[in-house]
């Protein structure tokens, strides 16, 4: 049994994908973010850094409960635990682990950052806005142009995409028309019709 400390954020789908898709046991435990759930000091003994997601394992790799924080180490994790979706090929796995990065280091924090200022933000600063859409459709660029003829980012499907996936689905936020980017577009569909998913991004709290 996984426990999951979860909120429906991207970051929090993209542990949920992973755990429907390796067919793992989870549980799931709600941190409510609007409400600062993330900083109850019973959560910081788990995710120190105050952030959604984070699992317990209880069977870790000594037979014993291990704790892991950070979205991106906890698909890499879950990845080797089931040998699935992470390749053991180094070459291939630099393939998936740089298209993870990708995602942790740019993807994520600038569609994030897009959000905040484009539609959070009580102040409109329109730099602000200027900077972090045109650094969306930057990325969103990128990312068409790598799935030129191949259906996955890293060529078979892996935690890359997992990781991907769920910023994607919040075009509308970015001021993202998908009809610019046809290749994402088309991703996005593949996704989405894969029941793992599905059901991942079904879940309510």
């Amino acid at each position: 049994m996984i426990d999951v400390y979860y909120w429906g954020t991207p970051n929090g789908r993209k542990v949920t994908i992973a755990l429907e898709e390796m067919g793992l046991e989870y549980q799931i435990f709600p941190i409510n973010i609007a409400e600062d759930d993330q900083f109850q000091p019973d959560f910081l003994k788990i995710s120190p850094n105050n952030k959604i997601p984070a699992i317990v394992d209880q069977n870790g790799p000594r037979g014993e409960p291990i704790s892991v924080f950070e979205s991106g180490t906890i698909l890499q994790y879950l990845g080797r635990k089931t040998g699935l979706f992470y390749p053991t090929d180094e070459q291939q796995r630099v393939e998936v682990e740089q298209w993870l990065m990708w995602q942790m280091g740019g993807l994520g924090p600038m569609l994030g950052q897009n959000h905040h200022f484009n539609r959070f933000a009580k102040e409109k600063i329109p730099y602000a806005i200027d900077r972090y859409i045109n650094e969306t459709k930057r990325l969103y660029g990128v990312l068409d142009k790598q799935l030129i003829g191949q259906e996955y980012v890293a060529g078979e499907y892996s935690i890359a995409d997992m990781a991907i996936f769920p910023w994607l689905c919040r075009y509308e936020w970015q001021s993202i028309d998908l009809e610019e980017f046809a290749n994402v577009k088309a991703y996005m569909q593949r996704m989405h019709e894969r029941p793992a998913v599905r059901k991942a991004m079904s879940i309510e709290l």
